[in-house]
């Protein structure tokens, strides 16, 4: 059976009409592709206009929240000074780059979807796969950046100072490098930036089944997915290892339990966002054609921009140093005292003394050299200066100690939130 030329769908037809030309000759239809520009091929299968409409509802919701709670973040960054401290430095990038993906990038996949189609052109196209890729790359290595240093201020041998940004700023400026040094290449030839899903969004070329593109994607499934989920996944494990080790009467079950929770939500969140992204794209590059429907590669791109409205949450207002300035944002006051302190629950002095006794020895003729215990701290607080029971009134051991044995120590975990 032979179909003219007329019953071809014009949606796809450059001028409306049927495909073939006048007097009813048999020619071959002219469409256009993903970019609304010409092709002899029929575009990538769509979404019903109904899930246009979905996806167009939740990029919407993604870009308007992303886009103040981020903003928020920042503008509590500028209003509060007892903020400006070089772990909060690198939550601010990671709020920049998640606000620029809402400023820059959700928009136009939300008017794509409202129309069905792409609709700024192949150029348009290969912008914001190159830009959303690069932020998106920077939030993912800012977060790992973020957990190691969170480690190894901790495990420091001294305490940290709070006004040297040079590690800091060396974290941010490694995520921002380390993630151009990754989404360039697709503009120089390896692998290529091209719509994705049902052609409403742009991204690496996950389909192109060549050793060019394929080589691409594995190391940037490995460089830039796993290997910062493995990075986080050793610095909080290290740390919630660290914070058990510390047996005392300040350190509550329930301090140690909100810490845990935290850190699996950091976890369970980050990998909700990025992992069936990075499954997908896997998918589409070793699995066969049409493996998956529009519906399902749509999915992990939203999932993937919904990381820009969780981040906040979870780094932010979760973290009582911006709560207490937040409240006192919205409520027009001044913060209270205790939001000048650390901005991540640790012990900060225990550890460190911990580390320090197995390698000094311990003199009991200097007071100094033992860990304060409840009774001292409360006793030095009221301004006694009474001698320590452990010497005589000449300075001398007591005679049921020796000078060699170690006084028992009683470790107190300063916490700082």
């Amino acid at each position: 059976m032979i179909v003219s030329n007329s019953s071809l769908g014009c949606a796809h037809c450059p001028r409306g009409g049927a495909g073939g030309g006048g007097g009813g000759g048999a020619t071959e239809p002219t469409v256009t592709d993903a970019y609304g520009e010409l092709s002899g091929a029929l575009p990538a299968q769509s979404l019903s206009p109904t899930g246009h409409l979905v996806v167009a509802v939740c990029l919407g919701f993604i870009g308007t929240l992303g886009l103040l709670s981020n903003f928020l973040v920042l503008t509590l960054f500028c209003r509060y000074r007892a903020l400006r401290t070089p772990m909060n430095l690198l939550l601010v990038s990671i709020s920049a780059s998640d606000l620029l993906v809402s400023a820059l990038g959700t928009p136009f996949s939300f008017a794509a979807s409202t129309q069905g189609r792409w609709l700024i052109g192949r150029t348009g196209c290969v912008w914001y796969g190159f830009v959303n890729a690069c932020l998106g790359i920077v939030s993912l290595i800012s977060l790992a950046v973020l957990s190691y240093e969170r480690y190894c201020t901790m495990m420091a041998p001294t305490v940290a100072d709070g006004r040297d940004f040079r590690t800091a700023l060396g974290g941010i400026c490694f995520s921002w490098l380390y993630s151009a040094a990754w989404t360039v290449p697709p503009l120089l030839g390896w692998s290529k930036y091209g719509p994705e899903g049902p052609g409403t969004t742009c991204s690496v070329d996950w389909k192109t089944q060549t050793p060019n593109n394929i080589s691409y994607i594995v190391c940037l499934f490995t460089f830039c997915l796993v290997l910062p989920f493995s990075v986080i996944l050793y610095s909080y494990g290290k740390l919630l290892y660290a914070i058990r080790q510390v047996v005392s009467s300040v350190v509550t079950r329930r301090r140690e339990q909100r810490v845990l929770v935290m850190v699996v939500v950091m976890v369970v969140c980050y990998l909700v966002c990025w992992l069936p992204y990075g499954v997908a794209a896997l998918l589409s590059t070793f699995g066969p054609r049409g493996l998956l429907t529009p519906e399902a590669s749509i999915t992990p791109s939203l999932l993937a921009k919904f990381s820009t409205v969780v981040n906040p949450f979870i780094y932010i207002f979760m973290n009582k140093q911006f709560y207490r300035c937040f409240r006192a944002f919205v409520s027009c006051s001044t913060p209270q005292r205790g939001s000048t302190l650390k901005t991540f629950s640790r012990p900060t002095k225990t550890l460190r003394t911990v580390r320090q006794e197995k390698d000094l020895p311990v003199s009991v003729l200097a007071p100094s050299s033992a860990l304060p215990t409840p009774n001292s701290i409360n006793a030095s607080s009221q301004g006694a200066n009474h001698t320590p029971p452990s010497l005589s009134n000449q300075g001398r051991p007591a005679p049921h100690q020796s000078p060699t044995a170690k006084p028992k120590l009683i470790l107190v975990a300063h916490y700082r939130e």
